[in-house]
C-alpha cells in the first residue's frame, strides 16, 4: 500500500486545515486508517482513527472535539479535517493503514505509512 499525504501547511491559531491521505496498491476499503503526528524533540502520537466502513472513530484527548476523520473508499482517500487549530498541534502529520479490524492507538501497530506532511499553526 503506498500512502500520499497532503493538505499541510502554516496558519493561524484558530484556522482550520483539510489534510487528505491517498491510498493505492491494496483494497482501502479493507483497512482501518489512522493519523499520527510528531512534533520536533516528541516522539509519534496518535491523533485519530477510522475503521474500515467509517462507522467508528476515536480520537486523542488532545484533539478531540476539534479534529473530524472520515474517509470516502470511493476515493481510496482518508481526510483529517482540523479546527480550531492552536500552536501546539504544530508537527508533521503522517496517515497510516493497518490490515486489522479495531482502530490501533499505536504507531507500532500499522502497516503501512505515508510520507508526512508538516503543519505550521502560528500564534
Amino acid at each position: 500500500v503506498q500512502l500520499q499525504a497532503s493538505g499541510g501547511g502554516l496558519v493561524q491559531a484558530g484556522g482550520s486545515l483539510r489534510l487528505s491521505c491517498a491510498a493505492s496498491g491494496r483494497t482501502f476499503s479493507n483497512l482501518s486508517m489512522g493519523w499520527f503526528r510528531q512534533a520536533p524533540g516528541k516522539e509519534r502520537e496518535f491523533v485519530a482513527g477510522i475503521n474500515w466502513s467509517g462507522g467508528s472513530t476515536y480520537y486523542a484527548d488532545a484533539v478531540r472535539g476539534r479534529f473530524t476523520i472520515s474517509r470516502d473508499n470511493a476515493k481510496n482517500t482518508v481526510y483529517l479535517q482540523m479546527n480550531s487549530l492552536k500552536p501546539e498541534d504544530t508537527a508533521i502529520y503522517y496517515c497510516a493503514a493497518d490490515r486489522s479490524i479495531p482502530i490501533q492507538l499505536r504507531a507500532v501497530d500499522y502497516d503501512y505509512w505515508g510520507q508526512g506532511t508538516l503543519v505550521t499553526v502560528s500564534s
